[in-house]
């Protein structure tokens, strides 16, 4: 049975508006489908590509593994969640340093109050 992929293509940047192009890839294609009495495949690529605003439709008979659209498992099968936690403790540090690294400069800087 054919499986349906996407494939999504480096994000382009057009002033304030971001698109993700992609494309479309068919595998496990029917050999009939590349029947040369029918629709030839590149028209029929060209027509669903236009149709679903894909850049472009790929089909194959084989199987295609397109590495970004597996999903890493854990040793029990299920879906490997990841979190990232942020070293707050090094931002802390960070922060004070420069705290007091603007303090420092400022009171350089001969300024006086007025009063």
């Amino acid at each position: 049975m054919a499986r349906i992929q996407i494939l999504e293509l480096p994000t382009e940047h057009r002033g304030d508006d971001t698109i993700t192009p992609f494309a479309l890839v068919i595998d496990r294609a029917e050999s009939s489908l590349m029947d040369p009495e029918g629709p030839t495949l590149k028209a029929m690529q060209s027509n669903l590509a236009e149709r679903l605003g894909a850049r472009a439709v790929l089909i194959f008979e084989e199987t295609i593994e397109i590495p970004a659209n597996e999903v890493p498992v854990d040793p029990d099968g299920y879906p490997l969640k990841i979190r990232v936690e942020g070293d707050f403790e090094t931002f802390h540090e960070q922060v004070q340093d420069e705290i007091r690294k603007a303090q420092a400069e400022m009171g350089g800087a001969g300024l006086r109050r007025s009063v």
